[in-house]
């Protein structure tokens, strides 16, 4: 007769199977992939890997997109990763950076974070300066595209993510009066080419912003390094000072990012069109 203990063992290879899912699922392409492509690269039925994946599911390992039916890792698998080997986590690791650049620059300085189409504030050292932003407070978000470090994140994206994105972003960046696809366009490609987001964009009046991108081991943007003074702090002179600090600390930040950062976990829903408040006329913000 087996014992209690035997009895709650799970079946002989099921653990096996399981964990080749995972490791499928791990090599399958950022959107995610389907059942039957799933059962070929583990080597089961489309039957079993449909029924394993439904358990992973219901544990949080996996999801699947409500749209395309894709299946990929879930929140909780890359939290579990997270918290095993880098408890600390992005804002830990880039806040003496931060300080540094606070200190050095007398400005300003923002963590930004993809979050789905928008920029997430993950995190801000204040200057002596008194400014705001689009996105307010740490926690704010803004779609992708507005704002220096928005920016600079969405145009060291992969190019199907970034067309993406760009479709789905520019109704609403229309709210802001003088954003469009063209504009957003010609932008990204100025950005890719000099390595940072730099300037008054002219939606915010008297305010500027400088932003490089926090690239991975891939060269994938997973944040950006802002820096929000006033357009007077900000000339052409100093721009490039400005631009040298952000991508020295950003460079030394990049290949010690976690993979598996809960932080940078890009979300798998597709989020509602929210509308965008117009800019007031007197412009009190930046564009970070």
């Amino acid at each position: 007769m087996n014992s209690a203990d035997d009895q709650l063992k799970p079946a002989p290879g099921a653990l096996q199977r399981a964990f080749t899912i995972i490791r499928a699922l791990a090599h399958a392409p950022a959107e995610g992939a389907r059942v039957t492509r799933i059962a070929k690269e583990a080597g089961l039925t489309q039957a079993t890997a449909h029924r394993i994946l439904q358990s992973l599911a219901d544990e949080g390992i996996v999801e699947q997109d409500g749209n395309s039916k894709l299946y990929r890792l879930g929140i909780d698998f890359f939290a579990l990763a997270a918290q095993a080997s880098n408890p600390s986590g992005l804002r830990t690791l880039c806040r003496p950076a931060m300080l540094r650049l606070c200190a050095s620059l007398g400005d300003t300085i923002f963590l930004l974070v993809r979050s789905g189409f928008d920029a997430v504030c993950l995190d801000m050292c204040e200057g002596p300066f008194p400014i705001r932003s689009f996105t307010g407070d740490i926690g704010g978000r803004v779609a992708l595209g507005v704002g220096q470090g928005s920016l600079a994140i969405l145009a060291f994206l992969p190019e199907a993510e970034r067309e993406e994105i760009i479709h789905f972003n520019v109704p609403r960046l229309r709210g802001y009066g003088v954003l469009d696809e063209v504009y957003l366009r010609t932008e990204i490609e100025r950005v890719r080419q000099v390595g940072y987001a730099g300037s008054n964009s002219g939606v915010l009046e008297g305010m500027a912003g400088a932003a490089v991108p926090i690239l991975d081991r891939s060269g994938v943007a997973v944040a950006a390094l802002s820096v929000g003074t006033l357009a007077s702090r900000l000339t052409p002179e100093r721009l490039p000072t400005v631009v040298e600090l952000l991508k020295r600390q950003a460079d030394a930040i990049g290949p010690r990012t976690n993979p598996f950062d809960v932080a940078l976990r890009r979300t798998a829903q597709r989020p509602p069109i929210a509308p965008i408040a117009p800019i007031a006329p007197n412009g009190d913000g930046i564009g970070r």
